[in-house]
């Protein structure tokens, strides 16, 4: 299968409405050719026009481990070209910035959650281009964790740079789609194009939405293989929370865990709850002493997540159902668990992290709730995931 990337450098008659102008790259280390080409270098190779260059959360080189770890502007030292930060000084690109290109070549890999930072990066180019009378253009790549659709509806009021939108955590969209709604969702005039994929077929196996020829590169540092990328839409609610999410160690938001808690107690207690919650998915109780982030340098228990090898179902597994249900189980096993971190998650004062994650504070409410059944969070949530998969419907370009 190609990727957009690889369609548009095969195909002159791709190319064609981009001689002669002046092109800008949004891209991270991830943005390669089947060949593991940067998209970079293959794009001015083909004697395309590259004026400028835009970096999201975790900059062009991917080098920021962490979130709220801003990243500067900078030129590139071999094409001599700037490189705007989309994650620094302004999360919009300028007045600036937009004055140096014509068309935006958007080249990123996605996680399919809402809350990867890349899709608001997304809305805000799209937005910045429709106010300065700029083209846009999605090269697009797969969706690693396919079709699934999980997760409450982001509520009014809780947009964020986390939450661009009216969507369930796992949206189940690539980017190019994901514009296509953007555009009709908030009304924008803008000249947007998606160069799409041949051959995705994101609900076969065994990638079930990443096809297993193309080599993976970590999106951003702490993204390093599909398993994570399957465990991502719940794991990240990690974040909001004092247990470790893995940073530190060689499988972050693959796992979770603290000091003081007994993971077999909580992987019983699971089991006890929601067992159906749990099917598709295995999980081992071990321990980790992550070298950096939260827990540092102490021994912690914790429950590794895998979506992967003969367990693993893909229909079956929802990882915003387990990870909600861990903490269900936490706070069930020890009523006065500090579980919640609080602190200025991706710059949103006054509210809770857990909440800005999870766009409203529906999820942590059911957890702190003792008497809530794992029955009432479906009921909170099926809803709003069976409206979404209807809404999303005229905006899938592939189709297995």
């Amino acid at each position: 299968m190609k990727f957009g990337i690889d369609r548009l450098l095969a195909d002159p008659d791709l190319r064609a409405p981009l001689v002669g102008k002046r092109l800008a790259l949004l891209a991270h280390p991830a943005s390669v050719t089947a060949d593991l080409t940067h998209s970079l270098d293959a794009l001015i190779a083909c004697g395309l026009n590259i004026s400028a260059m835009f970096g999201p959360q975790h900059g062009v080189r991917g080098d920021l481990q962490d979130n709220m770890m801003e990243s500067p502007d900078f030129t590139d030292p071999i094409y001599h070209i700037p490189v705007f930060s989309l994650y620094g000084e302004v999360r919009r690109p300028t007045g600036q910035s937009m004055g140096t290109f014509d068309v935006m070549l958007v080249d990123l890999q996605d996680l399919g959650t809402r809350i990867y930072t890349f899709v608001t990066t997304l809305l805000y180019v799209i937005e910045a281009a429709a106010a300065h009378g700029k083209s846009v253009w999605v090269l697009d790549r797969p969706n690693p964790v396919g079709r699934p659709v999980e997760g409450m509806t982001l509520r009014p009021g809780w947009e964020s740079f986390v939450g661009a939108g009216p969507m369930p955590m796992r949206h189940g969209l690539t980017l190019g789609e994901l514009g296509h709604w953007f555009i009709a969702h908030y009304r924008l005039d803008v000249d947007y194009r998606v160069i799409g994929m041949e051959g995705w077929a994101p609900e076969s196996s065994p990638g079930h939405g990443w096809p297993v020829e193309r080599v993976w590169i970590n999106p951003s540092p702490n993204a390093p293989n599909v398993n994570m990328a399957r465990a991502y839409p719940g794991t990240v609610m990690l974040e909001g929370t004092t247990l470790s999410e893995g940073r530190g160690t060689t499988r972050p938001l693959e796992l979770f865990g603290a000091p003081d808690i007994d993971a077999r107690a909580v992987i019983a207690e699971m089991r006890r709850l929601a067992p159906d919650w749990l099917a598709g998915c295995r999980l081992r109780d071990i321990w980790f002493q992550p070298t950096f982030h939260k827990h540092m340098g102490q021994l912690c228990n914790g429950i590794h997540i895998h979506a992967e090898g003969p367990g693993y179902d893909h229909a079956a597994f929802h990882p915003w159902r387990v990870q909600a249900l861990a903490f269900k189980a936490i706070q069930a096993l020890c009523p006065d668990y500090a579980l919640w971190r609080d602190f200025p998650y991706e710059y949103e004062f006054g509210k809770l992290a857990i909440d800005v994650i999870n766009g409203g504070p529906g999820l942590r409410a059911w957890v702190d709730d003792a008497a809530a059944t794992p029955g009432d969070l479906d009921a909170m949530a099926a809803p709003d995931e069976q409206a979404w998969t209807a809404a999303r419907a005229p905006f899938l370009l592939y189709r297995d």
